[in-house]
């Protein structure tokens, strides 16, 4: 056998491997959440509950709670994607160099202020209202990841391969969308799913502010004494962060251009 076809048999074993990862991947995590859930059920339902544990723990409150943290988080990765993708790309541009370390620098202070002080900060000063103000930390802690992904992924296409597209008569225009945005995809979206789980995690917080989510479990089941609304806020937030890194695996997977 030459060992271009041993070279090609490895690859081919290499891509099975890779798909039956993945498959597994697409099945275990969303089975494993569903074990854990399903056992927290069963021991909840084992328990006899005392009117402060009936009042925090039932299924209207989890609901309530898991619908406020999903609607923070979405609307907060939307917020980002808005600002960090055409920011990040208005940076790579060479008229931006400037102002880039600055802009940089900002993103850098956004994420390293802990995030509790930041959502006090701006439901204090800027927006009374817990839900919005929860929206418009989360989107500011998230930008740096997404502003990165966007940067690093247009900065890794080919030089050669942008000048070929000049030289082929393209405008840079057509060059930024036609060529460079597609080959810089698939590190965008590794930004994209870092900051959709980073404000899943987080939104946890908005709880301190009249936000809701899974935070109001724990923090009532810590201020109640009641342990057990503690841990199942807990496995609420964990549930919803860890199905949301499976959620922007499966994108990144599909929406990633072929043979890249």
């Amino acid at each position: 056998m030459t060992a271009v076809a041993v070279g090609g048999l490895d690859s081919r074993v290499v891509g099975r491997e890779r798909s039956l990862l993945r498959r597994l991947r697409y099945v275990g995590v969303p089975a494993a959440v569903a074990i854990a859930c399903a056992a927290m059920y069963l021991y909840v339902q084992s328990q006899e509950l005392d009117n402060i544990e009936s009042r925090i723990i039932n299924a209207r409150v989890i609901r309530t709670a898991a619908f406020e943290q999903i609607e923070i988080a979405l609307w907060a990765t939307a917020l980002t994607l808005v600002v960090a993708v055409p920011l990040g790309i208005a940076l790579t541009r060479p008229w931006a160099r400037r102002v880039t370390p600055i802009i940089i620098a900002l993103a850098n202070i956004g994420q390293g202020v802990p995030a509790i002080g930041l959502l006090f900060f701006i439901y204090i000063v800027l927006i009374r209202n817990g839900s919005t103000a929860a929206i418009l930390g989360m989107a500011i802690y998230a930008v740096l990841p997404v502003l990165r992904g966007t940067m690093v992924g247009l900065q890794q296409v080919d030089r050669g391969v942008v000048k070929a597209a000049r030289g082929m008569g393209m405008s840079k225009r057509s060059v930024l969308f036609r060529v460079e945005m597609p080959l810089a995809v698939p590190i965008l979206l590794t930004g994209v799913r870092t900051a959709l789980v980073l404000t899943v995690a987080t939104a946890v917080l908005a709880a301190f502010i009249g936000g809701g989510t899974f935070g109001e479990l724990i923090i009532g089941g810590q201020a109640q004494g009641r342990p057990l609304a503690v841990a199942v806020g807990s496995l609420g937030a964990a549930t919803l962060a860890i199905l949301a890194d499976w959620i922007g695996g499966i994108a990144e997977d599909l929406l990633r251009p072929k043979g890249l």
